[in-house]
């Protein structure tokens, strides 16, 4: 292993779990890219998903969280990261 990837490691490993988990995650995603009909499939589930939500916030447009309030949760969030 170079020096690099020592250092990286070791940066890593002084993270939070649920950080880490998610580098793991991002890093084995990189050693194996989706075959082309995996991301045809991911890309019709999104299509799916956005098609869904769009409906759900048209029927309730008062529905849902002010955007302030969701935009301060997130601010308070990434502060504590």
């Amino acid at each position: 292993m170079t020096q690099k990837a020592k250092s990286v490691l070791r940066d890593a490993l002084s993270l939070a779990p649920e950080q880490r988990a998610e580098i793991a995650a991002e890093l084995l995603d990189s050693l194996d890219p989706p075959a082309a009909e995996d991301a045809e499939a991911a890309a019709r589930l999104w299509a799916h998903e956005i098609e869904r939500r769009a409906r759900r916030a048209l029927a309730d447009p008062a529905g849902g969280e002010a955007w302030q309030t969701v935009r301060e949760r997130t601010a308070r969030m990434l502060k504590d990261q």
